[in-house]
Formats: C-alpha cells, structure tokens, sequence
C-alpha cells in the first residue's frame, strides 16, 4: 500500500528516503494498513507540534542562545524519527533557526569578550595594590561579574579566563604572602619578647641591684624596639615584664635611700621579735586582724637594710616560713568559704575536715611540681652563677611551699 511518504510491504511500514537517506523501516503492521498509517501520521503531527513550540519558545525568550542544542538534537532526531510526513520543511524551518540563533551567540560573544576585556583592564589595574581588605572586596565582585558575563569564542576562551585569572592571582597570592610574612615576623617578635622576659627574670634574682638595674634598663629599651605581635600573645608577656622591673626598680631604689643606718645587733633584734610574733600569729586561726598585721610587718621589713648580718640568715627564713603560713591559711579561709557558703555554721570538726581536702590536692599539686622541677633541674644546668642561683630560689621557693602546706595540715588534724 503506497503512501505520500512511505509504503507498506510484507506487513512492514517504510518511510521513504529524504536528503540523501535511504527508505528506511518504521514499524509493522498491526491491525489494518489504513490504521496503521493513521497511527504514523499522528506520530508525524506531533513532531510538527515539538517544532513549533520550539520555535515559538526561542521568539518568547531572551535567553535565546540557550535552546540552539535543543534545536540541534530536535532536528538530528527528525532523522530518526518513526512517523510518515515530510520531514524537509521540517528540518529546513530548523535549520533557518539555527542560523537565527548563531548570529545571536555570535553578536553576544563579541559583547562578551568586549565586557570581559574592560574586567581584565580593572583587574590588571587593581592586582598590586596593598590595600588588601577593600581591594579584595573589589576582586569578589569583579569575579562575580565575570561569572556572570556569559561566554566569548571557544578560539580564545582560554587565553582570556588566563588573563583575568592571573591578574586575580597575582593579588590574591601577594595578599597571602604578605600575611604569612607577618605571621612568621611575629612569631620570630614573639621569640624576642620571651627571651626578654627569662632577662628579666634573671635580672630579678640577681642579688646585685645595681646590675640587676642596669639589665633592667637595657632590656626595657629593646621591648620598646621589638616588633608586633598579636596583642592577646604580647599582654601575659609584658604583664610579667612590667612587674619584675618594677621590682627591680623599688630594689634599686631602696638601694640608694637606706635609711638611718642600723646596728647588726638592731637588725637581728628586730628580726627576731618580728619572727616571734610571726610564729604565734601562725597558731591562730585566720582572721581579717590577723593577715592586716602580717602585711604591716612586711612593710617593716622591707624598711630593714638590705644587707643584714649572717645570723640572721636563719630566722630570716623563719620569717619568710610563717610569713607564709599566715597567708595560705588566708587563702585556704577564703577557698572553703567559696565552695560552701554555709561554712562558718558547719562543726569546727567538720570544717577542719574541709580545709584539709582542699589542702591535700593544693599540696598535691606543689609536690608534683616540685618533684618535676628536681628531676629536670640537671638538664638547666650552664655555666653562669646567677641562673644557677635562679634555679636554687626556685626549688627553694617549691619545698617552702609544700612544707607550709604540710605544716597546716598538721595544725588541722585532729589531736
């Protein structure tokens, strides 16, 4: 049975060769031959219909650019298409498209590369500034411009991106390199600044303090020259600085105002009777009357020569000893009235029992520490006096500390 566009033979439907193709089966048929190439036909109007939507879409859009790989696999699939029709207008009308479309992409890519060459002139024109916060602001949205320009001729589509992308580059890779300069100055500033600092604290426990105040001006003159370093790093560190200077400055000072010159027999006299009362206020429980006192000796004390005889070695260390119990007692008053707000109506027994748990795991911590302290006090060993007799105060200020702590907790125990 023939048909305008095809024919069936032997119960199969053909589809007659077009442009140079061949006939070409389509189907069978399958209940009579008018029906079936009623169904063909239909199949044939609806490839008509998925053209001109096409067509229709591509005039009611701006983007127009977008549909011509749509167009081309509509019309490559009109080839292959079972249906019976004339498929050469069909394929011409989408050929005609398809020249509409790349005169459009043509005319856009060259107003493309026109917008993308202007992003390159601002580009290059900002890639080596040194404001870096705002002019990376300029170069996210310069990128985003770029993003947003639509595409230019393959041909030259990479020498472009290269040109815009290099120019962002260099500033982004100037802007990193400038800040790990300034991490790694800083970093080096911060080395000056520690090293600053163990100065400091040698010049501190030097028993000299006229050396010690000439350290002490040298070494502030270069923290004044040192470098910057983030200020959350730099503020423990001059914190401790400032305040060993200031000692070494009140030292120095003293130094150079004694005071009325006392007898080595007043001196000792006055030591002892401050350790006497020192002692007995030691016994006592911790009171307001108490660690006012203690302070008031202090005072005394630093009014007292700073040389002083050689036997006064001995209760000088006294001194310092109850001095320290009359303080950590306070300490200990203050922390268990923190922990238990009730304290002061608790037993006598029981708050006893209270100071000395908390004591324990202070004393634990000093042992610790002074254990460590022992052990690795080899390995600080050099040649120079004064940091050996740093290291000596050191442990010496570690043991007076855990044997104040064990003295309180003999106090406490119940007798």
């Amino acid at each position: 049975m023939e048909h305008p566009y095809g024919y069936i033979k032997d119960g199969k439907v053909f589809l007659k060769g077009f442009l140079g193709k061949p006939d070409r089966e389509i189907g069978e048929v399958k209940e009579d031959e008018t029906s079936t190439l009623n169904y063909f036909e239909a199949r044939f109007e609806q490839i008509k219909d998925k053209v001109a939507k096409l067509k229709a879409d591509i005039q009611e859009n701006q983007n127009k650019g977008s549909f011509l790989m749509k167009l081309i696999h509509l019309r490559d699939s009109l080839f292959e298409s079972d249906a019976l029709g004339d498929f050469i207008p069909l394929i011409e009308e989408l050929n005609e498209q398809e020249a509409y479309l790349n005169e459009i992409i043509q005319s856009n890519r060259t107003k493309n590369l026109e917008v993308k060459k202007g992003l390159i002139l601002e580009a290059e024109a900002m890639k080596n500034d040194t404001d870096w916060k705002e002019t990376a602001e300029k170069f996210k949205e310069l990128k985003l411009r770029w993003i947003k320009t639509g595409p230019v001729d393959k041909e030259i589509h990479e020498e472009i991106e290269k040109e815009f992308n290099d120019a962002v580059q260099t500033f982004f890779e100037n802007r990193r390199h400038f800040f790990e300069g300034l991490a790694l100055q800083a970093e080096e500033n911060i080395k000056v600044y520690e090293a600053l600092v163990v100065q400091a604290r040698e010049a501190h426990d030097l028993p000299d303090a006229k050396m010690a105040f000439e350290i002490s001006k040298r070494i502030q003159k270069e923290w004044k020259e040192a470098g910057k370093v983030p200020a959350e790093k730099r503020q423990p560190l001059w914190d401790e600085f400032s305040k060993l200077n200031n000692r070494i400055f009140s030292r120095y000072k003293r130094g150079l105002n004694p005071g009325p010159q006392m007898h080595p027999r007043e001196v000792l006299k006055k030591i002892e009777a401050m350790v006497e009362e020192l002692k007995k206020m030691a016994h006592q429980p911790s009171s307001f009357q108490i660690t006012s006192r203690a302070k008031a000796i202090q005072e005394d004390w630093k009014k007292l020569p700073q040389r002083k005889p050689k036997e006064a070695n001995l209760p000088a260390r006294s001194y310092q000893f109850f001095m320290d119990i009359i303080f950590e007692k306070a300490f200990l008053e203050k922390l268990s009235h923190s922990k238990y707000e009730d304290f002061d109506q608790k037993p006598i027994t029981e708050q006893n029992q209270i100071k000395s748990s908390i004591l324990k795991d202070l004393l634990h911590r000093d042992q610790t520490e002074l254990e460590t302290m022992q052990s690795n006090s080899e390995n600080f060993r050099v040649q120079t006096p004064d940091f050996e007799m740093m290291m000596r105060k050191k442990l010496s200020g570690l043991k007076r500390k855990v044997d104040v702590k064990n003295y309180i907790l003999k106090q406490l125990s119940p007798r």
